[in-house]
């Protein structure tokens, strides 16, 4: 039986000496910061109008909520033949539009490859996130709504001295929970890219996928994963901190 031989930290130093780890670490970080922002926003936006519906309240949630229920796998399939270089978007601009001569390799570069899995990751992340700020939105009290009317408040100042303010706790949890759902995207980055080109559009999950199942480095994997829930608790840590913040300053302002 081979004997086990402890290495330390060489595991930690192989990882932060590659180059390709940084290109997925970065990957990530755009990833999140922008689809975040995004989805919390939209969010937020199709809720108040769904809050605002009296008839059809149901059926506009159900709507907005089909999104989330696709699967992953399925989902990003489609996106993938819409955005192929042989696929429907190309198809449309050149041969129906006339917009270009040549097909769009939409998928076989960095950035692009990348917007293509963040418009996916928005597109199925605003119905959960209405469904959860609806939540919220229906527990802010009436009377406060009422009261500002008679005060004169207009839409914009309820929305920012009544609405937010209602709802910080949620948009808290709603913001820490989409940070972690974006440092765990996979799926989409499999299905959509595989990674390509050379690595150029992976991620820290599907990076340390390829590290483990092909080419069996193990402790490698383990070492990425590691520095993955580092880096999430320290974020974690900033984001309750700017909440506090935020908190103080609205208490300071009423």
């Amino acid at each position: 039986m081979r004997q086990q031989e402890f290495i330390g930290l060489q595991n930690y130093r192989e990882v932060l000496a590659d180059k390709f780890f940084w290109t997925s670490f970065t990957n990530t970080i755009v990833y999140t910061l922008v689809t975040v922002p995004l989805q919390m926003i939209l969010g937020l936006f199709v809720a108040i109008l769904v809050n605002g519906i009296k008839k059809f309240q149901v059926t506009f949630r159900v709507l907005n909520y089909l999104p989330v229920i696709t699967s992953w796998v399925i989902a990003s399939l489609i996106f993938r033949y819409v955005f192929n270089t042989e696929g429907l978007l190309n198809y449309f601009l050149s041969q129906v539009l006339h917009v270009t001569a040549s097909n769009i390799r939409w998928l076989d570069s960095r950035w692009s490859g990348l917007t293509v899995a963040m418009i996916l990751g928005i597109w199925k992340g605003i119905g959960w996130n209405m469904v959860i700020f609806l939540a919220a939105l229906q527990q802010v009290p009436i009377d406060l709504y009422e009261a500002a009317a008679i005060d004169g408040c207009n839409g914009i100042q309820k929305f920012f001295k009544i609405t937010l303010p209602g709802i910080k706790g949620t948009i808290l949890f709603v913001w820490v929970m989409l940070t972690i759902g974006g440092f765990n995207v996979f799926t989409s980055i499999k299905m959509i890219t595989g990674g390509n080109p050379a690595h150029q559009t992976d991620t820290i999950l599907t990076w340390m996928y390829y590290k483990a199942f092909s080419t069996g480095k193990f402790g490698y994997s383990a070492a990425v994963s590691f520095i993955m829930a580092f880096t999430l608790g320290i974020m974690a840590i900033f984001q309750f901190k700017a909440m506090r913040n935020r908190d103080r300053e609205l208490e300071e302002i009423g």
